[in-house]
């Protein structure tokens, strides 16, 4: 997966089909179901895999992890990642676009620092820009 907060991004067709798989986290504990992507505005590449995690008996919500912390097989998606830190991660809407400091805020709860990874990509475009969308 490469160096700690340095994103690898998914070819946009495999992560695509993950959607429905089972997520785990990585001690193998079920964290919830891939429900899609997000794609840079700019190239088209995988940024984040959208989870959907349950919240209690009747209510979900959706987080994202960096597609390139996820790896794909067996019929079920692992992420490089704790569950807590994961259902812990700011909350986004799977059908609209990120703006340029949601991402940011995003990557800091990853631990991705400004000059790598999601967080380099994004930190020079303009504040209020949308860097990616649901894909």
């Amino acid at each position: 997966m490469g160096e700690r907060g340095v994103q690898q991004a998914s070819p946009p067709e495999e992560a695509r089909s993950w959607r429905g798989l089972a997520v785990d986290d990585v001690s193998g504990r079920e964290v919830g179901t891939a429900h899609g992507v997000f794609v840079d505005a700019s190239d088209g590449t995988v940024s984040w895999l959208v989870l959907k995690c349950k919240r209690g008996r009747f209510s979900f919500s959706f987080v994202v992890v960096p597609a390139g912390d996820c790896a794909g097989g067996g019929g079920r998606v692992w992420v490089a990642h704790d569950r807590g830190v994961i259902r812990r991660a700011p909350l986004v809407d799977a059908r609209r676009p990120l703006l340029r400091e949601h991402e940011l805020t995003i990557c800091a709860h990853y631990g991705i620092g400004e000059r790598v990874g999601r967080a380099a990509a994004v930190a020079d475009r303009p504040g209020g820009s949308v860097t990616s969308q649901p894909g």
